[in-house]
């Protein structure tokens, strides 16, 4: 058995009341080609070949119609009341447990903001409305955007504490990094440093290792989703990290900086602690905006008015995301009202999501100033899970 799966699935029935959905229906083939992502959280690693109908009810019934050469493998996950098998069609199966159960509504995985809850191939969809034709159901079809959004952002006792292990071996990393860290060193070499600790300890990267960690050092480094370069550490550069890991299936995601300090020089100069300072006071006025029922767009604006008011350029990315299996986990994001992240900047905070917080500035001559921590949002507002960057580490 699968604890997360157990766990998450033991959550679908309170949320499909709370968001007044009498059934959810998740309904995918071949998934090894590229599943819906929501099935790690309620079929765990297994691939379902055939048409398969995994089904739960604000009542607690959870069915899974799968093919017949996946029986086993459905039962022994300990999440279904009942598998049922088939041979030649769902059809008639699917049919037959919808007319018993009779759902006003059926959600469907399908979302315009929401990638991770968007897991219905359109294939699949017009798949499903032909099995569907000819019934009432076609027209009970709903989103079930806002119930993937809950059940993979309130993360379980056990997801929270493999994210708290992640960060923590991210943190672990870091610190051995920065006691080698030297100049003449270039971006590349620091990445890789990083990157064999990764390697040696087993562990997978929260995103691609290509440009994990992203290493930014002094004013000409490209800032964004790149890999490192070969531009060398130089004394009077700042040196930004971006760096996560995936332990046990959950990630990490954290940002830190060093500052090499020239010739003569006791303490950064004055624009770069300026800088430095602006961000930790952005991180802080974002994490007093955390409370659940709050907008994201708040959150997200909270920090941007320091960053702005502090008389540096809106830095054009959200302020905060969800981390959880995957880097990026989707839902709510703390961002702002930008065409681009559609509706989820304003779906409200819930207890339990893990969000970043990473507000960012360039200081012209010396480099970009980027901190990212981690927090986890509670019933009385937010608790860091990540330490806390808040004086410039010093080389």
């Amino acid at each position: 058995m699968n604890p997360i799966v157990i766990e998450k699935t033991r959550q679908t029935a309170s949320l499909l009341k709370e968001n007044n959905i009498d059934l959810w229906l998740t309904f995918v083939r071949e998934t090894s080609a590229g599943g819906d992502p929501i099935l790690p959280l309620i079929y765990g690693d297994s691939d379902l070949t055939w048409q398969s109908a995994l089904i739960f009810t604000c009542s607690g019934e959870s069915l899974a119609i799968v093919g017949r050469f996946e029986t086993e493998t459905a039962e022994n996950l300990g999440a279904f009341s009942r598998v049922i098998p088939y041979d030649e069609s769902i059809r008639s199966v699917l049919l037959a447990e919808l007319e018993r159960l009779n759902p006003a509504q059926i959600a469907i995985n399908y979302s315009e903001s929401d990638v991770l809850a968007d897991g219905l191939s359109h294939g699949m969809y017009l798949n499903l409305l032909a099995l569907l034709e000819g019934t009432p159901f076609t027209g009970r079809l709903i989103s079930a955007e806002h119930l993937i959004s809950s059940l993979r952002g309130r993360k379980s006792d056990l997801e929270i504490a493999r994210i708290r292990q992640a960060i923590a071996i991210t943190e672990e990393i870091y610190a051995k990094a920065f006691a080698n860290l030297s100049p003449g060193m270039s971006e590349i070499e620091a990445a890789g440093m990083m990157q064999a600790e990764v390697l040696k300890r087993g562990l997978g990267f929260a995103w691609p290792r290509a440009n994990n960690p992203a290493v930014n050092s002094g004013p000409d480094s490209p800032v964004g989703h790149n890999a490192p370069t070969g531009i060398r550490i130089e004394r009077g550069h700042l040196l930004h990290f971006d760096f996560g890991v995936r332990e046990s299936d959950y990630c990490s995601d954290i940002q830190r900086m060093v500052y090499f300090l020239k010739p003569g020089e006791s303490q950064p100069p004055a624009p770069v602690r300026k800088g430095f300072n602006t961000v930790v006071q952005a991180i802080q006025a974002a994490f007093n905006a955390v409370r659940p029922g709050a907008q994201g767009v708040e959150v997200d604006q909270a920090a941007r008015a320091v960053v702005m008011g502090a008389g540096y350029p809106e830095y054009k990315y959200a302020t905060g995301h969800q981390v959880g299996r995957l880097a990026h986990d989707g839902g709510a994001i703390l961002g702002p009202a930008w065409d681009r992240y559609g509706r989820t900047p304003f779906l409200p905070l819930e207890v339990g999501q893990v969000f970043t917080l990473e507000p960012g500035l360039m200081v012209p001559g010396y480099g970009y100033v980027g901190l990212e921590e981690d927090i986890l949002v509670t019933g009385g507002g937010a608790v860091f899970l990540s330490t806390p960057q808040t004086e410039l580490i010093l080389k």
